[in-house]
């Protein structure tokens, strides 16, 4: 019985915010609390809500001081040449648009961080796709998938999760699998080379803007300084060949002359960022500290006064609000799921379920299972819950531990779309997206993702 409610509750879930007849925050909290009483167990609904609110606590600080972080990074013009240097390349085309995307999520994505690829790259992204009226769930469609294939990286967490539930080296789990990874960013690349084929030809043009790719980066960024997020207004776009919303006039890019720029702070921060990724790659501190820390070093420096600090914490207090706010939403789903017993019961029927004559295939179904069940579940559930049993399993055909570990990557493009992942709503709040929007648009190519690296993984003999 948990085990069809734990589906039907999902399924309910991802139906009304996909068909909008709830709001991401609201059905997330709603939806769990209504199950957790069908299952009969609605007198301890209290004590899942606060135990997934300690467990997701640390999540939630780090990204209230990762966007007030980065957001004034994006104020004092950290990020302006970055963007400069995409405008050019870009040459307002859509095609390169969607491209460059990719790329600059791969990238970024090498700090491990999920929050922080999805803050940078809508920063960069976000007023190319709004001053050309493209589908903005293009944007975050391939940033997450993109993000999702490099969120395989030792210090990015799946692998290290896996190695550590194993008791294997990180590194051989992960450098046999990068032949399969780099197949499963060719297929990102693909993806965005399609999808800005389709924004190109939607927009009516073969190129926008090749005659003018000389000119100053500025020509696509206007005054005004506002930023993703920050009292603007952007309206939710469709899928990538639907037309997107009317222009949003409020938005008008990252202004060349705005007030808050710090040129000759440059090179501080610059070096406060680099030695602030660094020490997070490092795992010196937890995050959370680190980040609050280079908040309030970045506010003190590059603005003294109290009432310019205040300001500043002011603009971003939106997206602070918005995404620390989802984050605890999702607390009550994780944690009435876990606390009853129904993500358990849905694992453990699913590898139950498995013919005994696909035992000696069991790398193959561990892929297989891995991208539907890293959506369903956190990076935490399934590789220290599922996965041994998946490895015990493998071991009695004979199939090695390390080649269920590897299998046990494959489905992570997927899972940064999932409601469970914090970062997410970083992405569809920067760049006001719904989730039902992105959801219905992402799925499919992540997925299919997923499978490019597992079918990589069997050619190369990895898996």
């Amino acid at each position: 019985m948990l085990t069809i409610l734990g589906f039907v509750m999902i399924a309910t879930f991802l139906v009304l915010i996909m068909m909008k007849k709830m709001s991401p925050m609201a059905a997330l909290v709603l939806i769990p609390a209504l199950f957790c009483v069908l299952v009969g167990q609605g007198a301890h609904l209290g004590d899942y809500v606060v135990k997934g609110i300690g467990d997701l606590a640390p999540t939630a600080a780090m990204l209230m001081f990762a966007i007030i972080y980065f957001g004034v990074m994006i104020d004092v013009g950290l990020f302006d040449p970055v963007v400069r240097g995409i405008l050019r390349f870009c040459k307002a085309d859509p095609l390169r648009i969607v491209v460059g995307t990719a790329v600059l999520a791969a990238v970024v994505s090498l700090d491990g961080d999920g929050s922080t690829t999805f803050m940078i790259t809508v920063s960069a992204m976000y007023p190319l796709y709004r001053r050309l009226k493209m589908s903005l769930v293009v944007m975050t469609g391939v940033a997450a998938t993109a993000n999702g294939v490099m969120n395989t990286l030792p210090w990015g967490g799946p692998t290290a999760r896996v190695a550590t539930a194993l008791k294997l080296d990180a590194g051989d789990v992960f450098v046999p699998m990068i032949p399969a990874l780099a197949c499963g960013m060719a297929a990102v690349l693909a993806l965005a080379y399609v999808l800005g084929r389709r924004e190109r030809k939607r927009l009516g043009v073969l190129t926008l803007g090749t005659a003018d790719a000389d000119e100053p980066a500025q020509a696509l960024v206007t005054a005004g300084g506002a930023t993703p997020g920050a009292g603007t207004a952007a309206t939710t776009t469709g899928g990538a060949g639907d037309a997107p919303g009317a222009p949003d006039e409020g938005f008008q890019g990252l202004d060349p002359r705005r007030a808050t720029l710090r040129p000759r702070l440059y090179w501080f921060n610059a070096a406060l960022t680099l030695a602030l990724l660094t020490l997070l790659i490092l795992q010196t501190l937890p995050i959370p500290v680190l980040f609050l820390l280079g908040a309030a070093l970045a506010l003190t420096v590059n603005f003294p006064r109290m009432t310019d600090q205040k300001a500043r914490i002011a603009a971003h207090a939106e997206n602070v609000l918005n995404v620390s706010g989802m984050v605890f939403a999702a607390a009550v789903f994780t944690g009435v799921l876990t606390g009853t017993g129904m993500v358990d019961h849905m694992a453990h029927w699913l590898v139950g379920n498995v013919p005994d004559a696909l035992g000696p295939h069991m790398g193959l179904v561990t892929g297989i299972l891995s991208v539907p069940l890293t959506y369903l579940m956190s990076n935490d559930g399934f590789y220290f819950g599922i996965v041994p049993i998946l490895a015990e399993a493998g071991a009695a055909h004979g199939i090695a531990p390390v080649e269920i570990a590897r299998a046990s990557l494959v489905g992570q493009p997927l899972h940064m779309s999932s409601p469970l992942v914090p970062a997410v709503f970083v992405l569809i709040g920067m760049a006001k997206v719904e989730f039902g929007d992105h959801t219905k648009f992402t799925i499919k190519w992540a997925a299919l993702t997923s499978l490019v690296i597992l079918c990589a993984g069997l050619l190369f003999g990895i898996v």
